[in-house]
């Protein structure tokens, strides 16, 4: 076992939702073997209320989430990232900033739980299913034996973990 510490940036378009939930599902399974971070390529400047609620009612944290661009964790200062992945499909397809230290990346494509439309249940339903995504494939990476596998049996492994249940239209991602 490495005790090397990997860092992780969820992207998504408006950092409100699904990113918001990954970063807290990996800051707490993760911790001491991962630092999760969350961006956006658009971001809304704030996180969804429901996405704050469902962490909290799994028992994640749910301290110190904020909307934010991608910029800042492509600023020189900021953490270099290990793995970059994108958790939906608008935001696959954009063109990302340029990642010092080339991270390892994968889409992990999930539908936008703050899309749905309907009653205060419907949305609340929507999330869980949306957390109960993420966590499995969060649960599946931290099953990743990291150290022990080469980059390309890294990076179809990450990309077989975005093709897990629940997942959207899959787009190729740059390495």
């Amino acid at each position: 076992m490495t005790d090397r510490v990997y860092n992780v940036l969820f992207l998504c378009t408006g950092n409100t939702a699904r990113s918001v939930l990954a970063e807290g599902i990996l800051r707490k399974d993760g911790a001491g073997r991962f630092n999760a971070y969350s961006a956006g390529s658009q971001p809304k400047g704030v996180v969804n209320p429901y996405a704050l609620k469902t962490l909290a009612e799994f028992g994640y944290p749910t301290d110190g989430f904020r909307s934010k661009s991608w910029d800042e964790l492509a600023a020189p200062d900021a953490p270099k990232m290990d793995f970059v992945f994108t958790v939906c499909d608008s935001a696959a397809g954009e063109a990302c900033p340029i990642w010092p230290g080339q991270p390892m990346t994968a889409h992990w494509g999930i539908e936008d739980p703050a899309a749905v439309e309907g009653s205060d249940l419907e949305k609340q339903r929507a999330f869980n299913e949306a957390f109960r995504y993420m966590k499995n494939r969060i649960w599946l990476l931290l099953a990743v034996p990291i150290a022990r596998l080469d980059k390309l049996a890294l990076k179809n492994r990450l990309q077989e973990i975005g093709e897990s249940e629940g997942a959207t239209h899959h787009h190729k991602t740059e390495a």
